[in-house]
């Protein structure tokens, strides 16, 4: 199952991300670095002999910024580490891989129908969490794949999300 979250750079807390970063024990120097390159940026013009007063520029965290896939694994951290422990929990075997744009879910099982409930566990919780930050699912940009072993005709059911907000996701083909 692969999911993405619906505006996820402008969507960042920066205070949460500044509390993160200083949870982790980064250098101060580092630590300040982020500081200023995040909030409470100030800018003046200067036009031949006028000065403008100064403003806020708090741009933050742009996709296009070579920091944003570091800045976006710091914040989305402790996230999946509570998304973790609810599946140890539940004893949920699901793997998630990130990408800066999108975040995988991976279910490995016998059975397709378990597959689906562990999958069905999974979105429920990280959506959870996600709204809990701030982020939000994006329902419609999620999809499901299945692959099998199997060398006879392959039909797997759909997933109805439909009950925690998301949709009905029919298998993609390969």
């Amino acid at each position: 199952m692969v999911f993405g979250i619906a505006q996820f750079f402008p969507s960042l807390n920066h205070q949460l991300l500044l509390l993160i970063l200083d949870k982790i024990d980064l250098n101060h120097k580092i630590s300040t670095f982020f500081k200023n390159y995040l909030v409470e940026k100030k800018t003046k013009y200067f036009w031949n002999n006028f000065i403008s007063p100064s403003f806020n520029i708090n741009i933050g965290i742009s996709q296009e910024s070579a920091l944003s896939p570091i800045l976006s694994a710091l914040y989305l951290s402790p996230i999946f580490l509570l998304l973790e422990n609810h599946l140890k929990i539940l004893k949920n075997p699901i793997f998630i891989i990130s990408f800066v744009d999108d975040r995988l879910f991976i279910s490995q099982s016998k059975s397709i129908a378990h597959s689906n409930a562990n999958l069905f566990c999974s979105y429920n919780i990280i959506s959870f969490l996600l709204l809990k930050y701030g982020l939000v699912v994006e329902h419609r940009k999620t999809d499901i794949f299945h692959f099998s072993r199997s060398h006879k005709a392959f039909n797997p059911p759909s997933l109805n999300l439909s009950s925690i907000g998301g949709p009905v996701l029919l298998p993609k083909e390969i």
